[in-house]
């Protein structure tokens, strides 16, 4: 079975994580309390990090911009990544473990 584009947007964030040593944890959005909950939630040197995956153009939903704008609020990070912006991430990832994750 072939890949939807976010799937494939998502098999790079975990590759990144991966490569970072990022623990994260994928949340299930179901009609059970889970409805716009970022796509990652990581810890990236004790500070939390949520990312939203996305394809293409394709945008954030309403919800899922509450969520990710409750999460900067309480004083975490949030982005959404595409396939184009991966270097945000990585950018992201290296600023919260610091100067020596090289």
């Amino acid at each position: 079975m072939a890949q939807t584009p976010e799937a494939k947007v998502k098999k790079q964030i975990k590759a990144i994580l991966d490569k970072h040593g990022v623990y994260y944890a994928m949340p299930i959005g179901s009609g059970f309390g889970n409805s716009g909950v970022p796509d990652f939630l990581c810890c990236v040197n004790g500070k939390f990090l949520a990312i939203e995956a996305k394809a293409g153009n394709n945008q954030p939903t309403a919800l899922q911009i509450k969520h990710l704008n409750e999460i900067t609020r309480a004083g975490g990070q949030s982005l959404v990544a595409n396939e184009n912006s991966l270097f945000v991430l990585e950018t992201v990832i290296k600023n919260l473990k610091g100067a020596n994750d090289e």
